[in-house]
């Protein structure tokens, strides 16, 4: 069922492509999704860096990282801050919304390589969004096989058709082996473990929208160092309670088990945006403790969002000086890096 609503919608973007009209967002001819299947440009990543001499940046293009990965093709973004980051400092791995790329974050990321983390803004396969590919799925499982299968590499699901390569993990590994491999004396290889993946005890998982949803999944798993989660999840199922038909939190969020303990959850939404009763949910869902859960509330800079300005750089909003003005909500999801084992 799922897998003929893929085809059906990208027979529809083709056929808007053909007659000339606007194609279908999130289809494989809109422009949305064609932006994120190559490198990023120059501009791209430079772009709202607010220069420092004391940071060491490196860009890593997914396809030399491995050459399997044939999709979502824009940069990953490694940093750190070369004053304070040491052989213990934990990582940040920060994972953007649907039709987001790593250089939309940069202040974000900034951030956290300010407070003693190195730093990963990873690109990944984040479109569809779960919630538009199991949005008319009764399964109550559909959103955790998914994010199952996007993550993980697992073969659990027909709603999305990832690569194994292409699976978060997946890039996170081959981004940290670039890394290690080319830049040998900065300690990224302390980020896997002896068999070669994810040393997660040392990882903070983060993300906005989708990619917060990734790093929940993630975090119920995996024992993380820490989550920081940027307006999501919101993943439901419809069902009929009491006459009527309501949205229900997927298993995945509401499951009790959790290998990452309530205290290291923390998390932001903005309180206009449209799904904010949705994530409030959902946190409560996860567990995540009502005092590590700040509500934004100013306005997106521009004609943004306020779903996009809790982290975005064109729409977050700006203090006096020109810094972010969330910047102390950030540092309060990001907390003291805690080191932790090293093999």
């Amino acid at each position: 069922m799922r897998a003929a609503a893929s085809a059906l919608a990208l027979m529809i973007g083709l056929a808007a492509a053909v007659a000339g009209a606007k194609p279908v967002p999130g289809t494989a001819t809109s422009d949305e999704y064609l932006g994120l299947q190559r490198p990023s440009t120059a501009q791209q990543l430079e772009r709202n860096w607010v220069p420092d001499p004391r940071r060491t940046v490196h860009y890593v293009a997914p396809a030399e990282a491995d050459p399997a990965v044939r999709r979502y093709l824009r940069h990953n973004i490694a940093l750190f801050r070369r004053d304070i980051a040491t052989a213990q400092s934990p990582l940040f791995l920060f994972l953007p919304g649907t039709g987001g790329a790593p250089d939309h974050s940069k202040w974000l990321l900034s951030a956290a390589a300010d407070q003693g983390y190195r730093a990963i803004g990873l690109m990944y396969d984040d479109m569809p969004a779960t919630a538009e590919a199991c949005s008319h799925d009764p399964d109550p499982t559909c959103a955790g096989r998914l994010r199952a299968k996007r993550i993980f590499g697992e073969p659990v699901s027909d709603d999305i058709d990832d690569l194994p390569a292409e699976a978060v993990v997946s890039r996170l590994v081959a981004t940290l082996k670039w890394l290690a491999a080319h830049h040998p004396d900065e300690g990224w290889e302390t980020y896997l473990d002896a068999q070669g993946a994810p040393l997660w005890s040392r990882i903070a998982v983060s993300g906005h929208s989708q990619g917060a949803g990734i790093a929940a999944f993630i975090a119920k798993r995996r024992e993380v160092a820490r989550v920081a989660l940027f307006s999501s999840p919101w993943d439901y199922y419809h069902a009929m309670v009491d006459g009527t038909d309501q949205r229900v939190v997927a298993p995945w969020v509401s499951a009790p088990e959790s290998a990452t303990p309530p205290d290291r959850w923390f998390a932001v939404l903005h309180a206009a945006e449209p799904q904010a009763r949705n994530i409030l949910k959902a946190y409560r869902a996860l567990r995540v403790p009502a005092a590590h859960v700040h509500v934004l509330a100013l306005p997106p800079r521009g004609k943004g969002s306020a779903h996009g300005s809790v982290s975005s750089d064109f729409t977050t909003p700006l203090d006096a000086a020109g810094a972010p003005a969330y910047l102390g909500d950030w540092r309060f999801l990001l907390g003291q890096p805690v080191a932790g084992p090293t093999g």
